[in-house]
């Protein structure tokens, strides 16, 4: 089975959009981050929600497959990345 590179917490808590592929299968995971502070995240209430698909297609031009959020959290992160590779 492939692993699929997944950046770390803190790419998501800046608000990072993250896209990755492997072979035909793709996906996009968006962060939903709540601010506690204008400098601090609230990590508790933010997520990340992922999509995936498979085809030679970008995101906007592609029918997604399935959808999935997860708390802001490594547990979550880990989880997400568990998630993806179960789609490949």
């Amino acid at each position: 089975m492939e692993t699929l590179f997944i950046p770390t917490l803190h790419t998501f808590a800046m608000n990072n959009i993250f896209t990755g592929s492997c072979g035909s299968f793709r996906f996009r995971a968006q962060p939903n981050v709540v601010m506690a502070t204008p400098k601090e995240v609230d990590y508790a209430q933010s997520s990340i929600v992922a999509e995936c698909w498979h085809g030679p297609y970008c995101y906007e031009k592609s029918t997604m497959e399935d959808r999935m959020e997860f708390p802001m959290s490594e547990e979550g992160r880990l989880a997400m990345q568990r998630w993806l590779e179960e789609h490949i």
